[in-house]
């Protein structure tokens, strides 16, 4: 009769390693996600705006400042999603890693992109005169509120969803030599 011959299994410590595919995928996603979505919002906004009055966009910074917050939510959500799952890291720790390196990269690409088109405005701006300038004070004070709840909503939001990709890592069973009958042993319950 052969014997059989048991074996623990032993799971090797990983060195975690940041997957940079993984994380510009879940940068463009934002992109993407974040700019139609956005100038989606503005559309639905702008178009309740009243011509006619003296400001004629009243009420538009608060609406957008609402759908600028859920927005971001949901786009680093889906994106930390992403990551995540293309990373396919072994731990949770290392699905928050890969979040928090595509968070960031996210909003330094969104402030490179944010600053591009402050200065095209700001050079329209400049040339409708100084009567804009006091509403356009108002509204970037607004902006820094919102930023700050969007951002750090978003941030956990990304590090929330590139969690969740995360996989238990595989069992490493070795490798039978011929005539060998090894069986992997489970824990006892």
């Amino acid at each position: 009769m052969a014997e059989n011959a048991y074996a623990n299994a032993t799971v090797p410590l990983e060195r975690v390693t940041m997957n940079w595919s993984a994380i510009w995928a879940g940068v463009f996603s934002f992109i993407a996600i974040w700019s139609v979505f956005g100038l989606l919002g503005m559309a639905i906004f702008a178009s309740s705006a009243n011509p006619s009055a003296q400001e004629p966009v009243t009420g538009l910074n608060v609406g957008m400042a609402i759908w600028g917050i859920v927005l971001t939510i949901i786009a680093m959500y889906v994106a930390g999603r992403i990551t995540g799952g293309l990373a396919s890291p072994t731990t949770r720790h290392a699905g928050v890693n890969h979040g928090m390196v595509m968070f960031g990269l996210s909003v330094a690409a969104t402030l490179v992109i944010l600053a591009l088109a402050g200065t095209a405005v700001s050079g329209v701006a400049g040339m409708n005169g100084a009567a804009h300038g006091t509403y356009l004070s108002g509204v970037s004070a607004g902006l820094g509120w919102t930023g700050f709840i969007s951002l750090f909503l978003g941030w956990l939001a990304a590090m929330g969803g590139a969690a969740t990709g995360s996989r238990p890592p595989r069992l490493n069973l070795g490798t039978r030599s011929e005539g060998e009958n090894v069986h992997p042993m489970r824990p006892a319950a």
